[in-house]
């Protein structure tokens, strides 16, 4: 009886071992084959003329100059206003926060806002920002969108990873004498860095990726401005201008170029983002 239990044990984890490498196996080639397509259809069609130019009428010319520079504003905006809001909201959550209930609810709607559809926070967005708080379609308006859009993520992955700081670290950081916002800032927050990072990558992946919220707040212009005079004015972004080529004109020879440039941006800003963790530690010592 014993020997039959046992076989069928191992008959049944060797079915689920099959099937966890079948699924890794299906994920990967599905993850590489859209990458590759991608890159095969976009790079091709990217050009100089494409990646230094603005559209033109005139000269009937495609140029993204201007989506670029909008993506990348919109991008170093939206981190700048939710990085801090989204780790001192953890922090207290994690360390000061003595009423559970409160932060049972906090988490609770952070994880509501974080199922939320983006084409729901695209037209809340133009409500208040564009309208309310006259701001006008702009791409301000889009980045405070993006903020509310983007704060559950940042919020959730760096209160997790202070869950996993060891409670003597601060135990001895405290029984050396050192207050508590000084044990955090000197002994909890570098231990955690690494899930902070986590959470600006993925909120970087959704920024980057993110249409149907702008359609309605940032706009569709394609003009060449300044960071500050840029945040005030109507800008397309990458993604928005991807929309648009495909859809209204039709030109997926441009559209595969963007999703191209869009895939190896993304590339880089992990890059420097996970190299400027790296730093990070080893200033830290770790």
């Amino acid at each position: 009886m014993i020997e039959r239990i046992s076989g069928s044990r191992k008959s049944w984890c060797l079915l689920m071992k099959v099937l966890c490498y079948l699924s890794l196996v299906v994920v990967t080639s599905l993850t590489f084959f859209m990458l590759l397509y991608v890159l095969f259809r976009g790079l091709p069609n990217i050009t100089l003329d494409l990646l230094l130019t603005k559209p033109s009428t005139l000269r009937n010319t495609i140029g993204i100059l201007p989506d670029i520079l909008n993506t990348i504003y919109i991008v170093i905006a939206t981190l700048i206003i939710v990085l801090p809001l989204g780790v001192g909201a953890a922090i207290y959550l994690n360390e000061y926060a003595t009423n559970k209930k409160l932060v049972a609810m906090i988490e609770f709607a952070a994880e509501t806002l974080s199922g939320i559809p983006s084409i729901i926070y695209g037209l809340v967005g133009m409500l208040v920002f564009c309208q309310f708080c006259s701001l006008g379609t702009c791409l301000l308006a889009g980045s405070l969108t993006l903020v509310i859009m983007n704060l559950p993520t940042i919020m959730r992955t760096t209160q997790e990873s202070l869950k996993t700081v060891p409670e003597s670290y601060r135990e001895g950081a405290f029984a050396l004498g050192a207050g508590k916002w000084r044990v955090i800032r000197t002994v909890v927050l570098p231990t955690c860095i690494n899930g902070i990072i986590t959470g600006c990558i993925l909120s970087i992946g959704r920024i980057l990726s993110e249409s149907a919220a702008l359609l309605f707040t940032a706009g569709f212009a394609h003009n060449i401005n300044g960071f500050i005079q840029g945040m005030e004015s109507a800008g397309a972004t990458l993604t928005v201008a991807l929309y648009m080529y495909a859809s209204e004109r039709g030109e997926f020879d441009i559209a595969f170029a963007i999703a191209a440039i869009l895939m190896i941006l993304t590339v880089i800003i992990n890059f420097l983002t996970t190299y400027m963790g790296r730093i990070m530690n080893r200033r830290n010592g770790q």
